[in-house]
């Protein structure tokens, strides 16, 4: 067994299926000759991994509706959850690239690395048979699985505060920055979170995004809009008695 067939304790019968898995395209492209690459098992070990991951959330979370089983299978065959589980195989050694691709970083880029992680499952897929390679990928992905957060607010702060702010009005948080300071190749910008004329929270971050991200979760911790709700709340009902007929006539 070679050393990445060791780390995933499996051994091919057909070790052609596992060098396709690790051929990227950019050394066909490079020798200019027609040479296999991983994208075919790439698209197979894709709808594999689907499966696998789709059962295993429907039978570990029997309560969750469609939509949030939906999300949580994103995060697990996402590009940057399965480069996880690529660098846990150290798969980017493994990759047979053009010299140029390897030159810019390719064996630690993202794209490779999760693409080399669907093609190698299509490769045991088609080499073994389901039950196995589900075997495979989930004990691979054990550790990732048990510590699977069913609705992590933090994972997309800026998105819970849209659905919370806009499940009470249809009007939408901005994020204004506010300030940025410190050398161009170092500097920090603060973001401030505004919607319907409150300030909910700001933040700092070494990008726009990142601030913006940062007064979200700011936003999401002070929950000033419960505040501001209770108020207009009691406004509305301190309007309404001051109208109403008994109140008028007790004035008169």
């Amino acid at each position: 067994m070679n050393p990445l067939e060791q780390r995933l304790k499996y051994k091919f019968r057909n070790t052609l299926l596992l060098a396709e898995a690790l051929t990227h395209p950019s050394l066909g492209h490079e020798t200019q000759r027609h040479h296999f690459d991983n994208q075919r098992l790439e698209f197979l070990g894709d709808a594999v991994l689907q499966l696998i991951f789709t059962e295993w959330l429907f039978d570990h979370f029997p309560t969750f509706s469609e939509g949030q089983l939906t999300k949580l299978r994103s995060r697990l065959v996402s590009r940057d959850g399965l480069k996880v589980h690529a660098v846990r195989l150290d798969l980017g050694v493994h990759l047979m690239m053009g010299r140029g691709e390897e030159a810019s970083g390719g064996r630690e880029r993202v794209s490779a690395l999760s693409d080399a992680y669907e093609a190698l499952i299509g490769a045991i897929y088609l080499d073994s048979d389901y039950v196995t390679t589900r075997r495979i990928v989930l004990t691979e992905a054990r550790e990732d699985l048990e510590n699977l957060e069913p609705d992590p607010e933090d994972q997309n702060p800026k998105g819970r505060l849209q659905e919370l702010l806009q499940s009470i009005s249809p009007v939408s948080p901005t994020y204004p920055i506010i300030k940025s300071e410190g050398p161009e190749h170092q500097k920090q910008f603060i973001a401030r979170v505004v919607w319907n004329q409150l300030d909910l929270g700001e933040g700092s971050g070494r990008s726009k995004k990142e601030a913006e991200t940062a007064a979200a979760r700011d936003a999401l911790e002070k929950k000033l809009w419960d505040e501001a709700s209770s108020k207009g709340a009691k406004n509305d009902s301190e309007q309404s008695l001051n109208n109403s007929p008994t109140m008028a006539n007790s004035q008169a």
